[in-house]
């Protein structure tokens, strides 16, 4: 079994609550800076990256080895290049092989500005374990506050939560066939306040290739999401249009689209895109209208980054079922994935067919989600995000149906006015657990479970386009696998903490019972009555949703009523996550 990476080791939360006005208690003191502020290439005083023929030329560890310029070029992390991860905007410093290229972490003072709901480092340790330290940062109008920054080892550190992972280490006696990896750490920010500088920690082996602020999505909220599980053999695709089906929770006048290679090793080239409303089948009602990537029709995306698409004048209705249309123009044989769509999308013949409106070219029928992670729409109110496994990802739901729990709870917000009408994102992945990575979070795999929720919390819940509340449903994964109660609830006390910390609300639901399962044993069944037991009266999180009550049999209640049981003993079918939906107080929303 895979252990699953703590999300604490990787980023820690501000190290004291924020006071009025969003500044850490006793952290004023802390950040009157006693130098001026440079940008960080100006404080670049160490050299990480070495020409493939001349590795003696960097020194990232202080033993001679660095990372390979041949192979950070292979996964497009060119010099000068911006880089879109975690929806943070980070630009891979312009600086030859060879030449300074990041800052060792001691204390320097850095110009950053900008508002926005994180702090976002691109770094890597050299210590041979976490290397943390304490920073601070400076606000336009004088105040400040304190952060705590965890960065993983670049040899040793966990590849679920890297950004990316070269194949080569470059010493001065030659390459070494070992993985190096680059991480992207967020701390939080005070809200609705503008960043002026940013000292950071005192640590030494801390190495920090680039920093910024991640906007907050303002103007933008989250309609649709589909979180990655792995990266799966595809195809191969060559010059094929990819048709995805994608039903909406809330519209709205503008759209934009976001696609992730997430876990791959390889950029891959997006020819063109193009948004529909959907009529039958692969069929548009209208003709599709072409999206745009920074005024161009395609996009590249590096290794490990995401891309977003411009802004597009489109009304996306709520409750709809949206074509997101992609041309992959050369081969693709592996992708990023969402392994579970519960709704047939469609693979063209050969050719560019984003702009066709009938469903004619659409020759194959495609049960995954690739490459396409999210759809957000101009304005409304901000999103509730659900994190979850198989009972949320719609495993046993009707294909085509939308009858997913978190699509019922979609629908019942539009459908009434004393809650305002959130976007509802599913990020829900089959098999996924809280505490324990299924899939490691490198390389080509068969294994569909993701990494862990405490690997993904950052991507699939933080960096999301206006979330303003969580839902973590998730543990029944981890006791089946024999982890215990005590486990999963400090699992889910990290993930209620991480979330607290970035503003949001967060609520936790009650792990549904499953005795009849193969792996539902009596003892597993304790571990879960423990578990919900600590969810209902700890008190850690914000509300609870007792989905165990709703579902659970009476006179079994190890078990759950048959007439929500799907048959197989671990999924309620229709009606039982129609129950869940409708359960859920909306106002704790």
């Amino acid at each position: 079994m895979h252990r699953g990476v703590r999300g604490g080791a990787v980023v820690l939360a501000l190290c004291a609550a924020l006071a009025p006005g969003g500044v850490a208690a006793g952290a004023e003191s802390l950040v009157r800076q006693s130098s001026v502020p440079l940008p960080l290439e100006r404080l670049f005083d160490s050299t990480a990256v070495s020409d493939d023929a001349r590795p003696g030329e960097a020194d990232l560890d202080g033993s001679g080895a660095s990372l390979s310029a041949q192979d950070l070029a292979a996964a497009g992390w060119t010099p000068g290049r911006t880089l879109t991860v975690q929806a943070a905007r980070l630009t891979w410093p312009d600086r030859p092989a060879g030449a300074p290229d990041h800052v060792r972490a001691a204390g320097q003072d850095v110009r950053v500005s900008g508002r926005g709901n994180a702090l976002t480092f691109l770094a890597t340790g050299t210590r041979g374990g976490p290397v943390e330290g304490s920073g601070t940062v400076t606000y336009a109008d004088g105040g400040g506050s304190a952060y705590r920054l965890s960065v993983p080892d670049w040899r040793r550190g966990p590849l679920a939560t890297k950004a990316v992972a070269l194949p080569h280490v470059n010493t001065p006696e030659g390459q070494l066939t070992e993985q190096a990896r680059l991480y992207v750490v967020t701390v939080p920010l005070a809200p609705d306040r503008e960043v002026a500088s940013v000292r950071l920690p005192r640590a030494p082996g801390m190495h920090v290739f680039a920093l910024s602020v991640r906007a907050k999505g303002g103007g933008w909220s989250g309609s649709w999401a589909a979180a990655t599980s792995n990266l799966q053999a595809v195809g191969p695709w060559t010059d094929r249009t990819l048709r995805l089906v994608v039903h909406t929770s809330v519209g709205g006048p503008r759209v934009r689209l976001r696609f992730d290679n997430t876990f791959a090793a390889a950029p891959v080239r997006i020819g063109g895109a193009s948004v529909a409303v959907r009529a039958v089948g692969a069929a548009a009602r209208e003709r599709p209208v072409a999206v745009a990537f920074a005024d161009a029709a395609g996009v590249e995306i590096p290794a490990g980054a995401q891309a977003f698409s411009d802004p597009l004048g489109f009304e996306v209705p709520a409750g709809a079922d949206l074509l997101v249309s992609f041309h992959l123009p050369g081969t693709v044989a592996t992708a990023p994935v969402h392994r579970l769509g519960a709704q047939r999308s469609y693979v063209s013949g050969r050719g560019d067919h984003t702009a066709d409106a009938t469903g004619a070219p659409y020759t194959s029928i495609l049960t995954s989600r690739p490459l396409l992670t999210g759809v957000d729409v101009g304005g409304g109110l901000g999103s509730v995000v659900v994190l979850g496994d198989s009972i949320t990802d719609g495993t046993m739901s009707t294909t085509d149906a939308n009858r997913r729990w978190p699509d019922v709870l979609a629908a019942r917000l539009r459908a009434q006015s004393a809650v305002p009408h959130y976007g509802v994102l599913n990020q829900g992945i089959s098999g996924n657990r809280v505490v324990f990575d299924g899939y490691p979070g490198d390389g080509v795999s068969t294994v569909t479970q993701g990494v862990s929720a405490l690997s993904r919390f950052d991507r699939d819940v933080l960096a999301q386009a206006s979330v303003r509340t969580a839902v973590v449903f998730e543990g029944v994964n981890d006791l089946r696998s024999g982890a215990s109660a005590r486990e999963v609830v400090a699992g889910l006390r990290e993930l209620a903490e991480r979330g607290r910390a970035r503003g949001l609300r967060m609520l936790a639901a009650t792990i549904l019972p499953c005795g009849g399962e193969t792996r539902c044993t009596a003892a597993v069944d304790a571990e879960r009555v423990a578990v919900n037991a600590w969810i209902r009266d700890a008190g850690v999180f914000d509300g609870v949703l007792d989905f165990d009550g709703v579902v659970r049999d009476p006179a079994r209640p190890e078990r759950m009523r048959a007439g929500y049981d799907s048959g197989d003993h671990l999924h309620p079918g229709d009606a039982g996550l129609a129950a869940l939906a409708e359960s859920v107080d909306l106002g704790l929303l």
